[in-house]
């Protein structure tokens, strides 16, 4: 989990703040977050010989309901406060409030 929270979780959600979260970029991104988690994880030996794959539930369970879609939303209210304390003279703040320089 560590290498997941610290490695691939940011690589994937790399400058995720200004990303518009479509209903089809959510089912992306939680497709892979699964993918990867069943990777990280492995396989449950049920019987003697029999494997099974960890399900969506189990795998929310293990995150314990940090997804990767609430990583990303966390990531943009921060990216808001940062806006929101820059000063009025910062480009960014200027293009945002619409004072296109």
């Amino acid at each position: 989990m560590k290498l997941y929270c610290s490695i691939i979780r940011p690589i994937v959600t790399y400058d995720c703040e200004t990303w518009v979260l479509k209903e089809t970029t959510k089912n992306k991104l939680m497709v892979l977050e699964r993918k990867v988690l069943r990777k990280i994880f492995g396989p449950i030996k049920e019987r003697v010989s029999t494997w099974r794959i960890k399900t969506s539930d189990e795998l929310d369970k293990l995150i314990i309901h940090k997804n990767i879609i609430n990583y990303t939303k966390v990531q943009r209210l921060s990216w808001f406060g940062d806006l929101y304390r820059m000063s009025e003279d910062r480009m960014v703040k200027k293009y945002v409030n619409g004072n296109r320089c």
